[in-house]
């Protein structure tokens, strides 16, 4: 019962703007969510099929602008082809952009794909790196993709933020950040 009662207390409606709100209060907030979060979903899986870094990378690039399922369906063929950062470096645009087709924005991805394991060959000893800055600096990789790599596989504290969270955040008065 008290924790009900501490539930209805800390997170009621309220107008206030965000930044008016209290740094404490924001954090209990935070630490209300997480609790309940973590209840809910005590081991939580990224929906996206992968074997290892690489796989996971590539796989999360391809997912931009398209479904988890329509990513799955394409790494079948995709991984059967290009297992490595070796392998994918020196395959022609052509090849992979006929594998990758039925996801989103394929012409743009396929370049990525490529660009990226080359960088990932050249700079990287065609390993993925495990940190964010050197993750950012590959081809198509941008903040979310690089925290879903490096939380899933690399057990880095990251949150990768899309569109969904950004508005819970907004909504829970955590963040009043559009970006």
């Amino acid at each position: 019962q008290k924790a009900k009662k501490i539930k209805r207390q800390n997170c009621k409606k309220t107008d206030e703007p965000y930044h008016e709100i209290p740094l404490e209060e924001k954090k209990m907030r935070a630490s209300l969510i997480q609790k309940i979060l973590d209840r809910l979903f005590p081991n939580p899986q990224t929906p996206l099929n992968y074997f290892d870094p690489f796989s996971l990378l590539c796989a999360a690039i391809l997912s931009a602008q398209t479904t988890d399922g329509k990513v799955n369906e394409v790494t079948k063929e995709f991984f059967f082809k290009y297992l490595t950062p070796s392998n994918l470096s020196s395959a022609p645009f052509e090849e992979v952009l006929n594998v990758i087709r039925p996801v989103g924005l394929a012409p743009t991805k396929a370049r990525y794909l490529i660009d990226m394991s080359k960088k990932l060959c050249q700079d990287f000893d065609g390993k993925v790196p495990n940190n964010l800055e050197d993750l950012e600096s590959l081809p198509g990789v941008g903040r979310k993709t690089a925290s879903v790599v490096l939380c899933t596989v690399f057990d880095y504290p990251a949150l990768p933020v899309d569109t969904h969270i950004l508005r819970l955040a907004v909504r829970w008065k955590l963040s009043s950040s559009k970006n």
